[in-house]
Formats: C-alpha cells, sequence, structure tokens
C-alpha cells in the first residue's frame, strides 16, 4: 500500500519548513481577495508562533509574497484572525 506524505510549507518569517495544516494560510484570489485558510490562488504561510506574529516587517514580507499591495483594513482582520487562533 502507498502512504501518503504530508505536503510542507514554509513560513515567511522564520524560513521553517512545517506540515501545511499546522500553518496559518493567506491566499491572495483573484475574485475574492485576501482570504484566510481557504482559496485558490497566490499564497503564504505563516507558522501559529507568536514570534513570528509580533514580527515587525510582517505585512511588507505578506505582500511581497503575495505581489499585492494591502489597504488599511486588512492589519485590523489579520490581528483579529490571529485572536482567533489563540
Amino acid at each position: 500500500m502507498i502512504q501518503k506524505s504530508s505536503v510542507m510549507r514554509m513560513c515567511i518569517v522564520c524560513k521553517h519548513t512545517f506540515d501545511r495544516r499546522t500553518l496559518l494560510k493567506i491566499t491572495n484570489d483573484y475574485e475574492q481577495g485576501i482570504m484566510f485558510n481557504k482559496g485558490i490562488g497566490r499564497s503564504a504561510y505563516i507558522c501559529k508562533s507568536e514570534k513570528c506574529f509580533k514580527d515587525s516587517k510582517l505585512r511588507k514580507k505578506i505582500q511581497k509574497a503575495l505581489k499585492t499591495v494591502f489597504k488599511a483594513e486588512f492589519i485590523d482582520i489579520f490581528e483579529k484572525e490571529i485572536a482567533n487562533l489563540n
């Protein structure tokens, strides 16, 4: 029987590799915009450690990974999403 291997992704902040299911996925969908933990399109992954969420250059790293510029309300939505994880 063939065993499935887990899909590994890299955190854009700390550059460590984790299983995809343990990371926060931020997706830039061309129809619906920025989404968390769902959607198809260009994605960036962040591990659920306090250090990575509090990184001072996090916004710039996400913008670079998704190749987009965020509106002002994105940071508020992102902080609420982080609060829901903890």
